[in-house]
């Protein structure tokens, strides 16, 4: 009935519905209360509303207690919180000594899960238990109670960026606590990927190491959405083997996931392209839909921005139908005061509010009960948190809508025309890669700041040449012991772990001379120049001015009605190659390479696509030393797939942009990650090439992941581009909105003969 509804305001034979699929319900799977759990425990789990545990989490919970690390990957409202819990307080109610730390991606979903352990740790209390007084240590949190949370707390909720700078930093302060630390709890750890997720791979392994140093050996627990192999991404985040737990035995009512693909409007962009109904005035439409038929239904879309309009569009669309409807729509993201979100939530969950669009803000932590339906606009980039997104709706077991709207985007458009993608087990993996020597270096000079560091741990994180290098250039020494830190350096704070490596700019708002972050520098010129809209947290801001010898990026805020896409001259060199593979006319490498790129101007576009006007740029050229995945292709293929020599270049341009776009589909990563360059004649080759390259020096693991898997990556890209009902190139298929030059020349016929050729050769 939901899904006609939305459907209603569609005009006739133009439905934009490509698939609806109906997920059955699944009845809950119980386990007994492990033996071993103390019985007070099971009293204020049974007090909190948990009859037993679900299988998945009396499993998970006592291969912990075990003393073997375990991450457990199931589905959204899952109860994945209780899997840790028990363990953790079994052994801290009946151990005064022992220890726990929690860390969370997000300071609201910490928050949130403190303040349930805060009543269950009372309520043990009362019973007559020793005092685990858990406490937050963040950066929200004053000094006074960071001081009392270090001499009484026996179990702290932080994050990876605290853990980094204070308690591992200080843990001569922690002594006490490293040594009883009995378990670490790692939640949402799917959010732990590319350089942000290899930055934390290599806190984790401080984090053991320290623990070591104090005698403690704590086991990690980990919780994690739905992903490909969640036990190896759990290993290599951690460091230690860790078992998977991924039957889910919770419950869940029977839901409708419906694909939307939006139509393509009158309106053309570059070089004359079609371009699509924006997804977010596509949801604020569908929701007011499904407003008016009394759905509670919350819509997720990308920015802070995209929020307050989608709101705004639902409640104009609701005034002509009911004067009293626009009231009961609201927007809800970060940046809000905590009293207004909280109130957002209540009004939400117990029906006040009929239809929220919120960003991602309301994707974790937050229990958001009865919903009846879910509107995703444009994919999220993940299928992670896809399902994060869609779990919010029937929540209580009813049966709910989900409905993913595409973006005029390459993976939308193979996402909503493939729908198994979505559907059946995820192909995407958490990717980080800890041995990337500009992230490994710095982290390295932390380990060492914090104890000097032997050969064999030197030798374990794979950091010979990287150690080597420091003591070359005389920030470390090797003495008969071991490897310390040579003077009095901070290379704690040094180090920005959610993303920048190697040399940093500094994003400054110049109105208020707040600090915004960092952009690595090989990837300033394209994100930053001056006149760029720069997005920070949801925020807009337009870049005044780049200054690179000084590091530095002046910004103001602002929220123009159109956004800029960098034009730039790019140049690619091989110099080392890692991996090769001959497959007859095609060969296929992971290589190490130093792009070259020099930004020259930037595109003015309006949301719907059409371009306002070109501006020129005089930048500095720019050098990124990084890792690709290529591959070459003979002419004589390339000939005999019907591609002749004056479509070469546009046939391989639109086969790069479009796997640029596909990456994401199995690899957790943005196309704003990940560049590209393709050549009918490559110096290095001597053949038509393309690349796709990692956007940070030394690599993130996007273009391994890319190698590893290049078979169903290109076959989804081909199958991207042939999806796509336009004719000759469009933002669905082969146009890039970060391409460096105008998408021109782009063969979209071209690109689908290149890849056929190239697949046929793979599958031998």
């Amino acid at each position: 009935m939901l899904l006609g509804r939305a459907l209603a305001g569609t005009p006739p034979g133009e439905s934009p519905l490509t698939h609806a699929a109906e997920l059955p319900g699944r009845e809950s799977r119980y386990a007994a209360w492990p033996q071993w759990l103390e019985p007070a425990v099971v009293e204020v789990f049974q007090d909190c509303g948990i009859p037993q545990p679900w299988t998945h989490q009396a499993e998970a919970a006592s291969l912990a207690w075990s003393g073997r690390n375990v991450v457990v990957s199931t589905g959204t409202a899952s109860g994945k919180s209780l899997a840790y819990r028990m363990p953790v307080l079994s052994r801290l109610s009946t151990d005064a000594r022992a220890t726990a730390l929690y860390l969370a991606p997000t300071k609201a979903l910490g928050a949130d899960q403190l303040r349930a352990a805060v009543d269950m740790t009372d309520s043990l209390a009362a019973r007559g238990f020793p005092d685990i007084a858990p406490s937050a240590y963040d950066g929200d949190t004053p000094l006074e109670v960071r001081q009392w949370a270090r001499a009484n707390s026996r179990w702290i909720f932080t994050n990876p960026d605290m853990l980094h700078i204070s308690l591992l930093k200080g843990h001569q302060r922690w002594a006490h606590f490293f040594r009883n630390l009995a378990y670490v709890v790692v939640d949402e750890c799917h959010s732990y990927r590319g350089v942000f997720g290899s930055n934390v791979a290599l806190i984790l392994r401080r984090l053991r190491r320290i623990a070591a140093r104090y005698g403690a050996a704590p086991v990690v627990v980990l919780a994690s959405a739905t992903a490909s192999n969640p036990g190896a991404a759990a290993s290599r985040l951690v460091g230690a083997p860790c078992e998977e737990i991924t039957e889910d035995g919770s419950p869940h009512g029977p839901r409708t996931v419906a694909l939307w693909e939006p139509p393509l409007l009158d309106v053309t962009g570059e070089n004359g392209a079609p371009i699509r109904r924006a997804a977010g005035s596509e949801a604020a439409r569908i929701m007011a839909d499904l407003v008016v038929e009394g759905a509670r239904t919350l819509t997720f879309v990308r920015s802070r921005r995209g929020a307050e309009l989608t709101a705004l569009g639902t409640a104009r669309l609701l005034a002509d139908v009911d004067p009293d409807l626009p009231q009961r729509i609201a927007a809800y993201r970060a940046g809000y005061l905590a009293d207004d979100r909280r109130e957002l939530e209540r009004s939400l969950s117990d029906g006040t509010l009929l239809g929220v669009a919120t960003t991602n803000a309301l994707e974790l932590g937050v229990d958001i009960a009865g919903l009846d339906a879910v509107v995703v606009a444009g994919f999220p980039g993940t299928v992670a948190s896809f399902w994060q997104q869609a779990g919010r709706s029937g929540r209580r077991g009813q049966g709910s809508l989900v409905i993913l709207v595409g973006r005029d985007d390459p993976l939308d458009t193979y996402l909503v025309h493939h729908p198994a993608a979505l559907l059946d087990k995820p192909i995407e993996a958490t990717v980080t890669d800890p041995t990337n020597p500009y992230v490994l270096g710095p982290q390295l000079l932390c380990a060492a700041m914090e104890l000097p560091l032997t050969d064999d741990e030197v030798i374990e994180l794979g950091a010979q040449d990287v150690a080597q290098s420091l003591a070359d250039r005389g920030l470390l020494r090797r003495r008969p012991h071991g490897w310390y830190i040579t003077a009095d350096a901070t290379p704690h704070a040094a180090v920005d772990i959610r993303g920048g490596i190697g040399s940093q700019i500094a994003i400054v708002d110049g109105s208020t001379g707040r600090m915004l972050g960092t952009v690595d520098a090989g990837r300033a010129p394209s994100t930053t120049h001056p006149g760029a809209v720069h997005i920070h947290q949801g925020e807009s801001f337009v870049v005044d001015t780049l200054d690179f010898e000084e590091g530095l990026a002046v910004v103001h805020p602002e929220e123009p009605e159109w956004t800029t896409s960098a034009r730039e001259i790019t140049d690619i060199v091989i110099e080392d190659v890692h991996e090769q593979q001959s497959y007859g006319e095609v060969d296929v490498a992971l290589v190490q390479v130093q792009v070259s790129h020099q930004v020259v101007g930037y595109l003015r576009r309006l949301p719907s696509g059409e371009i306002l006007d070109s501006v020129e740029l005089d930048m500095p050229m720019q050098e990124l030393h990084t890792r690709a995945v290529m591959y070459t292709i003979t002419p004589e293929l390339l000939e005999s797939a019907g591609v002749t020599a004056e479509r070469v270049p546009g046939s391989l341009h639109a086969a790069e942009h479009a796997a640029i776009g596909l990456l994401p589909l199995v690899a957790t990563c943005d196309r704003w990650d990940i560049g590209g360059v393709s050549t009918a004649l490559h110096a290095d080759t001597g053949l038509p090439t393309v690349f796709v390259y990692d956007g940070y020096d030394g690599g993130a693991g996007f273009a391994d992941r890319g190698h590893a898997v290049i078979g169903i990556w290109l076959s989804a890209t081909r199958e991207a581009i042939a999806s796509c009902e336009c004719v000759s190139g469009c933002p669905s298929c082969v146009q890039s909105p970060k391409c460096g030059n105008g998408n021109d020349p782009l063969d979209k016929d071209g690109a689908v003969r290149v890849l056929d050729a190239v697949l046929a050769c793979l599958e031998g």
